[in-house]
């Protein structure tokens, strides 16, 4: 490790927070020490206000229908081979009975986003899921929607909102996004969440077409300022039938590095090791654990439209990654010296 990002390393150790022209310095001329060290230091962080636990929410992919054509996804409104389903209220319920069953107190309702006339449907689903599970927290995936969008969620018992930010830079954003899409609309979604009282998630993919170190040293100065309770980021892996099918996948090490760094700003925050990663290398899940990351979410779909959530190619959705084989998972995690948590989970505000 040279001396210069020694200094960064120990000033964000420290500090917990660098300029973004150190973050840029700190991700451009890391090394195999570098990432030993950040590592080292944020597991001793995360271990010091969540001890050993990781905690895993129940992931209910609710449909794939999307009124977005956001360059990078596999659900993009132009792609007209993906087999589009919605499930019911009925199911989604009783996916999340299911999840109870085998212990799960976090359930996560994704999907693609859909029309704002989806409120009062949206709206009941929560009511019925908090009525029949108090003690569980509901968190929603559900992209942008309007201020009286998310208070009308919030009002109905949704606890946490994940919403990607995908990039800090706003010509990033463009690259990445249709037309009709912004990036100051998707900042204001992030501060509405935030205003409104969700515990709030934002995050990026790492890798992404045209990404630099500078958008990722904006991203994350970006994350050090929002202080987001949750963050979620994952290497990013093309879809066959997106315009950046033959881009390059995104990496696995660069993720883990930029999770140490995550967990350093904010010693508290919620800190996936998501199924991008897990995708990408067969102990995905445990290198980002070992970096500093807290939370898994096994997938409680139905089995028949696991398969058609498809926002990447060849994401996992069987085996170890459905919320069945809990137990499967949990001896892995077992295995590097952590334990599973099927509490809630919540953030923690102490330091």
């Amino acid at each position: 490790m040279n001396e210069e990002v020694k200094k960064l390393a120990d000033r964000l150790i420290a500090e917990h927070s660098l300029t973004e022209e150190g973050y840029e310095q700190l991700i451009r001329e890391r090394d195999e020490e570098a990432a030993a060290c950040l590592a080292e230091a944020a597991v001793n962080v995360r271990r010091r206000i969540y001890g050993n636990k990781v905690y895993v929410r129940g992931l209910i992919e609710i449909g794939n229908i999307c009124k977005n054509d956001c360059l990078y996804c596999g659900i993009r409104r132009s792609n007209r081979n993906c087999e589009r389903y919605r499930l019911t209220g009925d199911e989604i319920v009783s996916c999340a009975e299911e999840g109870y069953r085998l212990g799960f107190r976090t359930f996560v309702l994704q999907g693609g986003e859909l029309p704002a006339d989806t409120d009062e449907i949206l709206c009941a689903l929560v009511r019925r899921l908090k009525e029949a599970h108090p003690d569980c927290a509901v968190t929603l995936s559900l992209g942008e929607r309007s201020r009286e969008s998310y208070q009308k969620l919030r009002e109905a018992g949704a606890d946490r909102y994940l919403l990607r930010h995908e990039t800090a830079d706003p010509e990033h954003y463009k690259m990445l996004h249709p037309t009709e899409m912004s990036f100051e609309n998707r900042m204001r979604c992030l501060r509405d969440l935030k205003d409104l009282g969700y515990q709030t998630g934002c995050g990026f993919m790492v890798g992404s077409p045209y990404q630099t170190p500078a958008h990722l040293a904006k991203d994350l100065k970006f994350i050090e300022t929002f202080r987001p309770e949750m963050c979620g980021i994952g290497p990013f892996i093309p879809h066959h039938e997106t315009p950046f099918a033959k881009e390059p996948a995104g990496s696995v090490e660069l993720t883990c590095y930029l999770l140490s760094i995550i967990r350093l700003m904010l010693p508290n925050v919620l800190l996936p090791a998501t199924t991008a990663l897990g995708t990408m290398h067969q102990r995905g899940r445990e290198l980002g654990i070992l970096s500093g990351a807290n939370v898994l979410m096994p997938n409680l779909s139905p089995v028949s439209v696991r398969k058609q959530y498809e926002l990447y190619d060849n994401k996992i959705c069987t085996g170890e990654e459905s919320a069945q084989c809990i137990r499967c998972l949990e001896s892995r995690i077992n295995a590097i010296g952590y334990e599973l948590s099927m509490e809630r989970g919540d953030f923690r505000k102490e330091a």
